[in-house]
């Protein structure tokens, strides 16, 4: 998956999970949503191997948009923008 838009876009807030595992960089990723403004983009990287899968499937059901998703070897970082 590449990068949608290439407009470019301010991250507004960063978060590094790595070293976390299931379910807390849901939780950690969920908690920074809910503190941002819609429209609002940010970046999660983690290494932890649910999080691939967790972190689609909370997009989809928050109406979160994946703007970009890069996994190089075990280092999964996402770029979001929260809509709702």
């Amino acid at each position: 998956m590449g990068v949608k838009d290439k407009k470019e876009f301010e991250i507004a807030e960063e978060l590094d999970t790595t070293g976390l595992y299931c379910p807390e960089p849901l939780f950690e990723v969920r908690n920074l949503s809910e503190k941002l403004d819609i429209g609002q983009y940010f970046k999660v990287i983690a290494d932890d191997p649910a999080a691939e899968e967790d972190l689609q499937r909370w997009a989809k059901r928050t109406g979160t948009e994946i703007i970009d998703f890069v996994k190089e070897g075990n280092l999964l970082t996402f770029t979001f923008k929260k809509k709702i």
